[in-house]
């Protein structure tokens, strides 16, 4: 770092870390990540936002935000350990406040893993009462059954080694409000969505919406562990909120707009799939040949999303390892006539096994 120490780096951007939140990010490896501490984004004022990286390399996956209150800070979304810890280097770069809370939007690993490098450091994660009961379902391992996603997601993230599962202990059912009269932020549950836990975190006087998993910004939607119906009425709610600043789960920073497109994607991606995807098609056919026509479909699907400029952004490219429309598809499928795609039986499976690298949630 240009001859620069860690302990003079720390102090040298203004860090006020007590001593013993100090010597565990000292005895941590100083990543990439952490060298971009002044690239913190303002939204309003005490209102920071930190756009992640959708990568199974980086610190910081999901995105990231930060509320400074009179008293102490509000942390939107754990993130993984290398992700906490670099967000509380950027926290104590402005402030020596405690930061007393981090709020999981939902529970998936890019966004909850991180909540015991929050603990160490003085903080308590809170989340939607359906976060739990994901993790009841997910994360078996903690809850003393065979391993689950902490545990297959620990193969491929370091960071995982050296801390351990710590699922938020301060829950609500509908919503919970942080008031000190400067600022209000109000986390509220609207509905399934992404997850079946799904919160986000608003902030009236700023007009500024949180939205976490349940709305992004890009080809960043996983579907398995929602309810993509439910999801379009959960974005409608959301919307009639009246946002000025939406601040997504993965990708830029947006506006108003941006509920508008991802529920736009969700209401198409139904569309065609209601139009495109028959039964006789995928399950008469024979299983290769099932399988063929039923790629066809996809790209045609495909096609027609991204000729579509409101959503295309949404839209995942063919050929990538990060494919995610065939999984789209077969979800929306089941839901919309109760049948499983047979055709394309291990989509689901590869989408979440893609997803896993960067988000978490591996299959086991």
């Amino acid at each position: 770092m240009c001859g620069t120490n860690r302990r003079e780096f720390l102090a040298g951007a203004g860090a006020f870390l007590s001593f013993a939140a100090e010597a565990k990010l000292l005895a941590q490896p100083m990543t990439a990540g952490m060298t971009e501490l002044a690239k913190e984004d303002l939204v309003a004022p005490d209102v920071y936002f930190h756009e992640g990286q959708v990568s199974d390399t980086a610190d910081a996956v999901c995105n990231n935000g930060w509320i400074m209150f009179e008293d102490y800070v509000l942390v939107i979304d754990a993130n993984f350990p290398a992700g906490a810890k670099l967000i509380i280097s950027k926290i104590r770069a402005m402030t020596d406040k405690p930061i007393r809370f981090a709020f999981d939007t939902h529970h998936h690993g890019d966004h909850a893993y991180g909540n015991q490098i929050y603990v160490e450091n003085g903080g308590v994660p809170v989340a939607h009462t359906g976060v739990i009961e994901e993790m009841k379902r997910y994360e078996t391992g903690y809850y003393g059954s065979q391993p689950g996603r902490w545990e297959a997601a620990m193969k491929e993230r370091p960071d995982l080694r050296t801390t351990r599962l710590k699922p938020p202990s301060v829950l609500f059912s509908k919503d919970l409000i942080f008031d000190d009269g400067k600022h209000r932020v109000e986390l509220m549950h609207l509905g399934v969505a992404h997850t079946h836990g799904d919160a986000l975190a608003w902030l009236p006087k700023e007009r500024i919406l949180f939205t976490g998993d349940v709305c992004v910004n890009g080809p960043y939607n996983y579907v398995g562990d929602g309810d993509v119906g439910k999801w379009v009425e959960t974005l409608e709610a959301a919307r009639k909120l009246n946002a000025k600043i939406v601040c997504t789960g993965h990708g830029p920073r947006s506006v108003a707009t941006v509920l508008d497109d991802q529920q736009a994607f969700f209401e198409a991606l139904r569309e065609q799939v209601g139009a495109t995807m028959t039964r006789v098609l995928v399950e008469q056919a024979k299983p290769e040949q099932a399988k063929a026509q039923a790629k066809l479909k996809i790209e045609s699907i495909r096609a027609t999303l991204k000729s579509n400029a409101q959503i295309a952004r949404f839209v995942s490219d063919a050929g990538t390892a990060d494919d995610g429309l065939p999984s789209q598809v077969a979800k929306v499928y089941e839901e919309l006539t109760g049948n499983k795609l047979v055709a394309l039986a291990r989509e689901p499976h590869l989408a979440r096994h893609a997803h896993a690298r960067s988000h978490g949630i591996a299959s086991v």
